[in-house]
């Protein structure tokens, strides 16, 4: 199976409909989205062409593929204009014969193990870090990237981790899971 996870959208109708599009391009199978998907926060300019109500649109169109964490950014109000679960805080799961937990990142659950994944969103910064109790791996943003980084989403395929940047669909990193 072909995973894309992606997070922090943040209202943008212009990065979410290149998201989809490469979402489609790539053939992936499910869409794991990892919160903050129709408000911007308080502590973030207002992304390119901000539509709460034309994300949501384009959000619903591929309900079927979505499975959806709520990230910091999400509220109540968002379950009402979208049509696919938004209350989960963790998703639990297993990729490449590797336990894994799916989290937005402003909460954490305390009992990752050595050699479990954390795929994180919420700091807007793509990383793959081993780190003392799991490896980190960090989608990035697909519309307000951090620390110069590119407005990007991750595919998982084989045991093999590659981010993307949305716009281009050109790969920018790689990674190994059993590296």
């Amino acid at each position: 199976m072909k995973l894309m996870i992606a997070s922090d959208i943040h209202g943008s109708a212009y990065y979410c409909e290149k998201m989809l599009k490469l979402f489609r391009k790539e053939g992936a199978d499910k869409l794991l989205l990892l919160g903050d998907l129709l408000y911007h926060g308080a502590r973030n300019a207002l992304p390119r062409d901000y539509s709460t109500t034309e994300t949501a649109k384009l959000l619903n169109g591929a309900k079927e593929h979505i499975l959806c964490i709520k990230g910091n950014c999400d509220s109540e109000v968002d379950t009402l204009v979208l049509e696919f679960p938004v209350e989960a805080d963790f998703a639990y799961f297993t990729v490449a014969g590797h336990s894994a937990v799916a989290a937005h990142g402003h909460k954490v659950p305390a009992h990752l193990r050595k050699g479990d994944f954390l795929f994180n969103g919420h700091f807007h910064v793509p990383a793959f870090e081993e780190r003392e109790n799991c490896i980190y791996i960090n989608c990035g943003s697909v519309s307000i990237p951090k620390e110069n980084s590119p407005h990007s989403c991750l595919l998982v395929t084989d045991g093999t981790l590659t981010w993307k940047d949305v716009e281009t669909g050109k790969t920018f990193m790689t990674r190994l899971m059993d590296s």
